[in-house]
C-alpha cells in the first residue's frame, strides 16, 4: 500500500479528486467495445499503466483499477471467468505502480450485468460469491480501498459491499447511478439509497455515471440531506452523441470543472469523472476545486507544543469571561441561541436578549450565517448585544466565508471590541442556502481555526510571530453525538481538543441514550460539554430537522409523538415540542455542564419555557 491511503484521505476532512474514465481512453486508442477491457490488464499492461500515469500527472489523488467488469459473471462471456483473480491482481499492481507513494489506489467493482433476486434468477449469495472473487484478486494486488460504482440495484451493491467487508476492513466508496428522472433504474431515490448505504456501513456515498454533471449535482444536493457520510460525485461528461460510427461525450473540461466546484459547494468531498472524461477534464477539475478546498492543510499543533513568547503569560480560563469562569469552576451554564436579523434593524434581537437576561440566562449564542442564510454579521450583532444589553454573547464563527487573513483580522478586531467567547465551526456550504451562486472560501476548517485562536491566546500569530499581549478567547467547538460515522466524528473531536478547544456544544439532542454513549467515549478529553436543546414547534419543524438539516438526528419515537398531536392544532404541537425539550433538559442535566436552548424562529418565550 502507498502512504496515501483512502482511509487517510477520509480522515483528513478535505476534498479530493478521483481520476477519469479508463474506457474512454482505451476507446480513443482504438480498442472498441467488442474487446474485453479488463483482459487488457494482462495483454496490454504498459498501455493500462500509461493511462493511470496520465491521470496521476493531471492531479488525481485516487485512481481506480481497470476492473469495472472484472467479475466472473461478466468475464464468462469472454471465456475468462477462471482468470478473475489473475486479472484483478494484475490490474491492482498496474495501478499501484503508477500511483507510487502519492496516490491512493481503489479497487473498482461494477455490477454483474445480470438481475439478482427478487428481480432475476441470480441469488444474493451467488452475487456475493462472484464479488468476493473479484475482491480477493484486488486485495492480492495491493489496493488500499474499494469503489463500488454504477449500481442501480441496492440489493446488488449490498452484496458487493458484504464481499468487501467479509474480506478486509478497508474503506469503500459506494455509488449508485440515476436517470433523467433522478431515480435509479429500479426507482430508488437518492435519499433512500443514501440512508440505506449508510446503515450498511458504506464509508462514502455518492452518484456516478448517470446523465451528466447537472443530474449528479442534483443527486448530491439530495444525498447531503440524508446522510453525514462523506459524499462522492463522479459524473459522465454529459450524454454521449453519435458522431459517425463512434459515440462522443461533448461536455468540455471547463464545463465539467465548473460543476465539480458546485458539487463541492453542495457537500461533495470526492469528485472525479466517469464516461467521456480524460486527464484534461481532471486537470481542469483540480484547478477549479482549488477555489473551494481549504488551501491550508489542517496541521494540528498540539496545545502542549505551543510556547508563549518571553514575558507573555496566557490568561487562565476563569479570568477570561463570565462564561469561562463558570466553565472553569464546574458551574452549570445556560445559554439560548438566537439568530441575527435579516435586515438592518437590531431592535427585535436586542429585546429578545433583554428577556433572556431578565430570566437569568448566562449567555446568548449568536450563529454565523446559519444554513448559509444572509443575516446581519455575527460580530456586529454580538457587539451590539454586549454593549446594549449587558449579557455575554458566545459568537459562532464559521470558516466558510473568509480566508485565513480575514479570519485573523476579524478575531483580533472582535477581541478589541470586548468579545471573549467563541464557538468555532466549519460552516454550511452556500449551496444549502438561497444563494447557490455564492462561493465558499474554507481556507481552513474548524480544527485549523481552533489552532489559530489557541495560538492567539498564547501571544502568537499563525506564523508563530509574537503579537504582544495575548487574546483572552474562551474557545468552543461543535460536536455531533448522532454522527453516522461516529469514529470519524470522535477523531475530529480529538483533533479539536488537541488544537486547543476548551468546551464543546452538541447538535440538538433528541436521543438521550445516544448522547450518553457519546459522553462515555469523550470522557477522556476532560472538557465541558454543553448539550444542544431544540424545542420543536410543529410536526413540520420536526420533519425538517430530521430530513433536511445535516448532522441532526431525530428518532422515530419523537416524530411519532409530534405526529400524534399534530391534528390537535398548533398549540398542542408546540406544547408537545416544549415537553420533549424539557424531558431532554431534565435527562441530560446531570451528564453535561450546560445546555444551549434554541429559540426557533426567534421565539425566545418558547426557549424560556424549556427552563421552567
Amino acid at each position: 500500500m502507498s502512504g496515501v491511503t483512502l482511509r487517510r484521505l477520509l480522515d483528513d476532512g478535505r476534498v479530493h479528486v478521483l481520476d477519469g474514465a479508463m474506457g474512454t481512453m482505451l476507446y480513443g486508442k482504438g480498442f472498441f467495445l467488442n474487446v474485453c477491457y479488463d483482459e487488457l490488464n494482462l495483454k496490454q499492461p504498459k498501455l493500462i499503466q500509461e493511462v493511470h500515469e496520465a491521470y496521476v500527472r493531471a492531479g488525481a489523488e485516487l485512481i481506480e483499477t481497470n476492473t469495472f467488469g472484472a467479475n466472473p459473471k461478466k468475464l464468462a462471456s469472454y471465456g475468462l471467468a477462471d482468470d478473475t483473480e489473475k486479472i484483478n491482481t494484475a490490474a491492482a499492481r498496474l495501478a499501484r505502480a503508477a500511483a507510487g507513494d502519492r496516490v491512493s489506489v481503489l479497487g473498482a467493482v461494477g455490477p454483474l450485468g445480470v438481475r439478482i433476486e427478487p428481480f432475476g434468477p441470480t441469488s444474493r449469495e451467488e452475487a456475493f460469491t462472484f464479488f468476493r472473487r473479484q475482491v480477493d484478486g484486488l486485495l492480492t494486488g495491493g489496493v488500499d480501498g474499494f469503489i463500488l460504482e454504477t449500481f442501480s440495484d441496492l440489493d446488488e451493491i449490498h452484496a458487493a459491499l458484504r464481499a468487501v467487508r467479509s474480506a478486509c476492513d478497508l474503506p469503500a466508496i459506494t455509488q449508485m447511478t440515476i436517470g433523467t428522472d433522478g431515480l435509479t433504474h429500479y426507482g430508488t431515490d437518492p435519499e433512500t439509497f443514501a440512508k440505506q448505504l449508510a446503515e450498511w456501513g458504506a464509508d462514502v456515498i455518492g452518484a456516478n455515471c448517470s446523465v451528466g454533471p447537472a443530474g449528479v449535482l442534483e443527486a448530491v444536493e439530495r444525498i447531503v440531506k440524508a446522510t453525514d457520510r462523506p459524499i462522492s460525485a463522479v459524473p459522465n461528461a454529459g450524454l454521449p452523441k453519435d458522431v459517425g460510427d463512434r459515440q462522443i461525450y461533448l461536455a468540455s473540461p471547463e464545463y465539467m470543472a465548473s460543476y465539480a466546484r458546485r458539487m463541492i459547494e453542495a457537500g461533495a468531498r470526492f469528485v472525479g469523472g466517469c464516461c467521456g472524461t480524460t486527464p484534461e477534464h481532471i486537470k481542469k477539475m483540480r484547478d477549479y476545486i482549488a477555489s473551494v478546498v481549504p488551501r491550508h492543510p489542517t496541521v494540528v499543533i498540539s496545545r502542549s507544543a505551543v510556547t508563549t513568547p518571553a514575558g507573555v503569560e496566557a490568561v487562565p480560563l476563569a479570568e477570561r469571561s463570565g462564561w469561562g469562569a463558570k466553565l472553569a469552576c464546574g458551574e452549570f451554564v445556560t445559554s439560548v441561541e438566537i439568530v441575527p436579523p435579516k435586515g438592518v434593524d437590531p431592535t427585535p434581537m436586542l429585546e429578545q436578549c433583554r428577556a433572556l437576561r431578565a430570566a437569568g440566562v448566562a449567555a446568548v449564542n449568536v450563529p454565523d450565517g446559519p444554513r448559509a442564510q444572509s443575516r446581519m454579521g455575527v460580530l456586529p450583532s454580538a457587539i451590539l448585544i454586549q454593549r446594549e444589553v449587558g449579557i455575554e454573547p458566545v459568537i459562532h464563527y464559521c470558516c466558510r466565508d473568509r480566508n485565513l487573513l480575514g479570519m485573523l483580522s476579524d478575531i483580533l478586531g472582535a477581541h478589541a471590541a470586548g468579545l471573549r467567547n467563541i464557538l468555532i465551526i466549519t460552516g454550511d456550504p452556500p449551496k444549502m442556502g438561497p444563494y447557490p451562486e455564492a462561493t465558499a472560501v474554507f481556507d481552513i476548517d474548524s480544527i485549523g481555526l481552533t489552532n489559530l485562536v489557541y495560538r492567539l491566546n498564547h501571544g502568537l500569530d499563525p506564523g508563530s510571530n509574537p503579537i504582544g499581549a495575548p487574546t483572552r478567547w474562551v474557545i468552543g467547538v461543535g460536536v455531533n453525538p448522532g454522527a453516522l460515522d461516529l469514529d470519524r466524528e470522535l477523531s475530529r473531536f480529538a483533533w479539536k481538543v488537541d488544537a486547543g478547544a476548551e468546551f464543546a456544544v452538541t447538535q440538538p439532542v433528541f436521543d438521550v441514550r445516544q448522547l450518553e454513549l457519546f459522553l462515555e467515549r469523550v470522557e477522556q478529553f476532560k472538557i465541558p460539554v454543553v448539550a444542544g436543546i431544540w424545542p420543536l414547534l410543529s410536526l413540520r419543524n420536526a420533519e425538517f430537522l430530521a430530513n433536511e438539516v445535516p448532522g441532526v438526528s431525530v428518532p422515530e419515537e419523537v416524530l411519532a409523538r409530534m405526529r400524534k398531536v399534530s391534528d390537535r392544532g398548533k398549540e398542542a404541537a408546540l406544547a408537545e415540542g416544549v415537553a420533549i425539550a424539557r424531558e431532554m433538559f431534565r435527562q441530560v442535566k446531570g451528564a453535561v455542564q450546560g445546555v444551549q436552548v434554541s429559540a426557533p424562529f426567534g421565539r425566545v418565550e418558547v426557549a424560556l419555557e424549556v427552563f421552567k
